[in-house]
């Protein structure tokens, strides 16, 4: 099975051909351009290096949160407009999740957060018993200072990746043994995202293009500040 794969929930643009698990192309940037000017040459160009066209895709696969709110939608966007009308099946993934297929081998507690800002977190926690991965918490914003907290009771060491782990560091106690993977091992990419793509595209949970929907576990910032106008407004009435 050829599997296209983007990612594109945080700052690294990434995209990846493969075929079932094993990677047959892969980009990475992390320039700090938009990943609405990046991401759509980035595929066009790792399938023009393959040798393939989007008609050999077999699977379409891309996160779909939790992570920032542009990088999603640009993310799933590209997607659908890719799949529109092939009836090529895809997966939106937990951006979380495939994170933590780049630690294979790592024992310990898996802790992936990313920064939702305010001193939040987007976090779950995983472990592997063997090859398989095992969640531990559901998806979810959480306050650094919690999840420190979480962490301890624990009493494990605790491999850490996400462009949050400088956020989870400062809330936490001496007393976690935090283990740092190596920047090419804590780099989001969509090797990853299209190996969990697999394993859940097997376990039948692809949808259409027209089902692909991002999920966000927050308000976006304009939903935010316009709830916080509105309840200002009640207030001084």
């Amino acid at each position: 099975m050829k599997i296209l794969a983007i990612e594109s929930s945080a700052l690294t643009a990434s995209v990846a051909v493969c075929e079932d698990d094993c990677p047959i192309a892969e980009m990475t940037l992390q320039t700090g351009n938009t990943h609405s000017d990046t991401l759509l040459p980035m595929a066009e160009q790792l399938l023009a290096h393959a040798g393939m066209t989007v008609q050999d895709i077999d699977l379409f696969a891309v996160p779909i949160g939790p992570g920032s709110f542009t990088g999603i939608r640009i993310g799933v966007s590209l997607i659908k407009g890719l799949a529109f009308d092939s009836g090529t099946p895809c997966v939106g993934t937990s951006s979380l999740e495939g994170m933590t297929y780049n630690l294979r081998g790592f024992q310990g507690i898996l802790c992936p957060v990313m920064d939702a800002r305010r001193n939040q977190l987007y976090n779950a926690l995983f472990r592997f018993e063997g090859d398989k991965l095992i969640r531990l918490t559901e998806d979810r914003l959480i306050p650094a200072i919690e999840l420190a907290a979480e962490l301890v009771a624990y009493g494990e060491p605790v491999i850490l990746t996400g462009e949050g782990s400088g956020i989870l560091q400062k809330a936490s106690p001496d007393t976690i043994t935090y283990i740092i993977p190596s920047p090419l091992m804590a780099t989001q990419n969509a090797v990853s995202v299209a190996q969990l793509a697999l394993r859940m595209y097997r376990e039948g949970q692809a949808v259409s293009d027209s089902e692909l929907l991002p999920v966000y576990l927050r308000p976006s910032q304009a939903e935010r500040e316009r709830s916080e106008r509105l309840a200002e407004t009640g207030s001084a009435q």
